[in-house]
């Protein structure tokens, strides 16, 4: 029997290292198998708690993102404090004693003496008196040591990953005017359809898009950081930046855009955001959101306005409207679903992230 207690312990203490390398170290989305799905758990039930809370829902929502990482750090110190406890607990009055008096043999002293050997800043009273205790008390400090190091970094680098994605949806969201209409950021690169002005922002908006992508790959938790505000959203990231690439590619003229809709700064965009909302909407949204099927004749609506909104900023469009809205539907298709999916996946409404189609909705 303590054979199968020390034996579950060596499985515990596997599982969390194994956990926090492939999360910490291994630097990809889906790749931490114990920790992400623990971390989808508390957000899935933290939007629902959050559903009766009315107008004050955004804030408390907004607390998830900073409880689920301090749950994860704890989900990871209580699994090594259990392995240890299990692997000690056998051995205690034997091989594990107290300096002085009685030993307590109990579990609740194991997990004690388990955490006080993972911690580089307490002792537990307790020492090893044989060497195989001695390599294994060793082993649980080193492990604390470079455990404690990992978060303290990890934390730092998280939350500098937070600001570059805020900057980001800042950025986007004073180049759309402040509206999240995709089409006004259209107008504010190539205001009057002077070609030279937004060359240079587009090409940045791309590139910090990619990095934005990454970073969610390299600290998987940011994916459940969200804030009050609908703009600082990454939904509303790539509604805007989606939505507005759709209308470069279906509603410019080609003569006068040609250039600019085959660049590398468009498809960058354009796939980068993609990218981002698909490795997203996969990986927090329920399986089955988004999947309604959708508004064409919204999306006609949708449209026209932004036609009408590129046409009064001195931008050519395209003559066949008709040929144009097609290809605008053709590409919105793709990412429409994902934005739908992963707008409640974090406690915001499809029209508080696309307002231009919530606009349409309501005939403004």
């Amino acid at each position: 029997m303590k054979t199968l207690e020390q034996l579950a312990g060596v499985v515990v203490l596997a599982v969390a290292l194994a956990d926090i390398f492939l999360t910490m170290l291994y630097a990809r989305m889906d790749s931490g198998w114990l920790a992400m799905r623990f971390a989808r758990g508390i957000e899935r039930v933290w939007v629902w708690i959050s559903r009766p809370f009315g107008r004050s829902r955004a804030r408390f929502a907004s607390f998830c993102g900073p409880v689920t990482l301090l749950a994860v750090l704890g989900l990871w110190t209580g699994l090594l404090t259990l392995g240890s406890a299990l692997v000690v607990h056998p051995a205690l009055g034997q091989a594990v004693r107290p300096s002085n008096g009685a030993a307590s043999t109990d579990f609740v002293t194991a997990l004690y003496v388990g955490g006080a050997s993972v911690s580089v800043v307490g002792s537990s009273g307790y020492s090893p008196q044989t060497p195989i205790y001695r390599m294994f008390f060793l082993l649980n400090s080193a492990v604390g040591m470079t455990f404690l190091s990992l978060v303290l970094t990890y934390l730092g680098q998280v939350y500098t990953a937070l600001l570059r994605r805020n900057a980001l949806a800042l950025r986007i969201h004073g180049l759309s005017e402040a509206k999240g209409d995709g089409a006004e950021l259209v107008c504010r690169l190539w205001p009057h359809g002077e070609l030279s002005s937004g060359t240079s922002e587009l090409a940045d908006l791309a590139a910090e898009v990619a990095v934005v992508k990454e970073s969610h790959h390299f600290y998987p938790v940011l994916m459940y950081f969200r804030f009050e505000e609908p703009h600082y959203s990454v939904s509303r990231i790539v509604s805007v930046s989606l939505d507005a690439m759709s209308l470069v590619m279906s509603t410019l003229d080609d003569e006068r855009f040609g250039a600019v809709k085959e660049s590398s700064s468009v498809t960058l965009l354009w796939r980068s955001s993609l990218w981002l909302a698909s490795s997203l909407a996969g990986n927090i949204a329920p399986a089955s959101a988004g999947t309604k099927a959708p508004d064409v004749a919204l999306w006609r609506r949708r449209y026209a306005a932004a036609l009408e909104r590129l046409r009064s900023a001195g931008i050519a469009t395209v003559a066949d409207l008709e040929r144009g809205f097609e290809r605008y539907a053709e590409l919105r298709s793709r990412w429409d679903g994902l934005v739908r999916a992963l707008a409640p996946a974090l406690a915001f409404s499809t029209e508080e992230v696309d307002l231009p189609l919530a606009h349409a909705k309501n005939g403004h």
